[in-house]
């Protein structure tokens, strides 16, 4: 399961809007509507203007657009594959990577359909500023900056609209495209791997550094039945149908994982020791690389958090866009996430559900004339007292109903339902009764959180009472707290009536404490 928190700007968002995302970009987006937010270099969030956002906004040309395939360049442009087969695209165009044939930024996205009328694209993928879509009859078009053939057309001139990858791709049917900063890489139907454009470190696994102009098979693969490829900024990842990882290009940061860094300019196997590789990630904005295991084992390498890793490192995550939240650098995807939600609840949240429920009580408390409906089981696996409470030769464990006369109804209630939640929320009077109850029951948890509740909340008014109350239930820490915002606040607190109603030898203390700070000079 996917949790997207780990990337930092998604913290920012709330439990209602999280819940409601089925797909993410990172560069953002969600399925059926589509919304956007960060920052909008080039226009890149397509929201039709060029301000930034840390709150999503949607995209209403896209929304009832069911997304298949999103992909991002360093620009940054965009492109987006619907169900229906439609191709999007919007931002950075200095080079025609938007496929509409001009040099105009896209401020929101537009429909791409030069030279694709009765195409279905069923996958896009983005380099720096040139662009890959592939259809449903495995057919790859490409444009955008083409300096280094990246487009494959032949030569290295910027393609404006989307041109047919042909040449030995002519009368194959790809099944699976991907991109580099400036190249190019296709998987075809019977599992060899293609590749054009920039070759100045062996990224496109040829066995030279010449830059290519059309598509030439990597022979290198010769033999291999290739599954799965991914690029990052400069190197390649492959998995073949046996689980079998091959690596080649830049090694500058250990990303080919081969326990150096020096480049390779065709393929060579990796991670041959471990067990059957089910997938592979890279992202031509990063230099970091990792794979998952049959069994689950994610390994990432190369550059993490600053640092070159060189050998595949066995990692604590689940699944490879972990890695690429927390290690890579930017913190991006290096595919589109799907988000599972369903009703499936934690423990915490079933037991917090549960808290007063009448249909699953089999236990009441009578406080004040009220009821509170609790779960003897969970009172006993969460409180010493009820542990106690609850033998079979206590009087309160054959009861039904057990009446609370020490405390009021609102301490008891907010006490109960602190061991169903870990959370106190009350106001800082009330928890100080609730302080109370958590000294007599020698819960200390609860006594550091009504302490911390009572400091969230004191006043001038109420300061003195507070003092008062730390003194009397021996809570140190809460007891200087409130002397020195006592001190701080002299002439007001002493105006108060929770000042003059105090008992006279904690105000004699008080006054013969503060005097002692140097509360009363000049």
């Amino acid at each position: 399961m996917v949790d997207v928190t780990k990337w930092p700007l998604f913290s920012l968002l709330g439990d209602q809007v999280l819940s409601s995302i089925r797909q993410a970009c990172v560069f953002g987006t969600s399925a059926n509507e589509v919304w956007a937010f960060g920052l909008n270099c080039s226009n890149c969030l397509g929201t039709g203007d060029s301000q930034s956002s840390i709150l999503p906004k949607k995209l209403d040309v896209l929304c009832g657009k069911k997304v298949v395939s999103l992909s991002y360049g360093s620009g940054p442009h965009v492109l987006l594959a619907s169900e229906d087969g439609e191709l999007f695209a919007w931002g950075h165009n200095s080079y025609s990577q938007l496929g509409n044939g001009t040099t105009n930024q896209g401020v929101a996205p537009v429909l791409v359909s030069a030279n694709l009328l009765n195409k279905r694209v069923t996958e896009v993928a983005c380099g720096s500023h040139h662009s890959l879509a592939l259809t449903d009859a495995g057919e790859v078009y490409a444009w955008g900056y083409n300096n280094c053939g990246q487009v494959g057309s032949g030569s290295t001139a910027n393609q404006p609209t989307p041109r047919r990858v042909s040449n030995c791709l002519q009368n194959k049917v790809v099944v699976s495209i991907t991109c580099g900063q400036t190249s190019s890489l296709a998987v075809v139907q019977n599992g060899e791997v293609y590749g054009w454009g920039y070759n100045g470190n062996g990224q496109l696994g040829l066995g030279n550094n010449g830059n290519q102009l059309t598509p030439c098979r990597l022979v290198g693969l010769q033999g291999l039945r290739v599954l799965q490829i991914a690029s990052g900024y400069a190197h390649s990842l492959a998995l073949t149908d046996e689980g079998l990882l091959y690596a080649w290009g830049a090694n500058t940061y250990g990303q080919l994982g081969t326990g150096n860094k020096s480049n390779q300019l065709s393929p060579v196997q990796i991670l041959t020791e471990k067990e059957r590789i089910v997938e592979i990630a890279a992202c031509h904005s990063t230099h970091t690389s990792a794979a998952k295991t049959q069994s689950g084992q994610v390994y990432m390498w190369g550059q993490c958090r600053g640092q070159s890793i060189v050998l595949p490192f066995l990692t604590l995550f689940s699944c490879t866009d972990d890695v690429f939240a927390c290690f890579a650098t930017p913190s991006v995807t290096w595919r589109l996430l799907s988000l599972e939600h369903d009703d499936f609840l934690t423990v915490a949240q079933s037991l917090k559900k549960e808290f007063d429920s009448p249909d699953t009580a089999d236990l009441k408390f009578s406080v004040e004339g009220k009821y509170i409906h609790v779960h003897k089981a969970v009172l006993k696996i969460r409180c010493e007292h009820f542990r106690s409470m609850f033998q079979s030769h206590w009087n309160e464990d054959m009861k039904e109903v057990i009446e609370i006369n020490q405390f009021p109804y609102p301490v008891y209630r907010a006490f109960l339902q602190f061991l169903y939640t870990d959370n106190v929320d009350l106001p800082p009077e009330d928890a100080i009764g609730l302080l109370d109850l958590a000294t007599s029951y020698c819960e200390k948890r609860l006594k550091r959180l009504c302490q911390h509740t009572i400091k969230r909340g004191i006043t001038v008014e109420n300061a003195f009472s507070l003092l008062a109350a730390a003194v009397r239930y021996d809570a140190e820490d809460l007891e200087e707290f409130c002397f020195k915002f006592c001190v701080n606040r002299l002439t007001e607190v002493t105006q108060t009536a929770a000042f003059w109603q105090i008992e006279g030898n904690l105000l004699k203390q008080f006054i013969c404490r503060a005097s002692r700070c140097g509360a009363f000079k000049n």
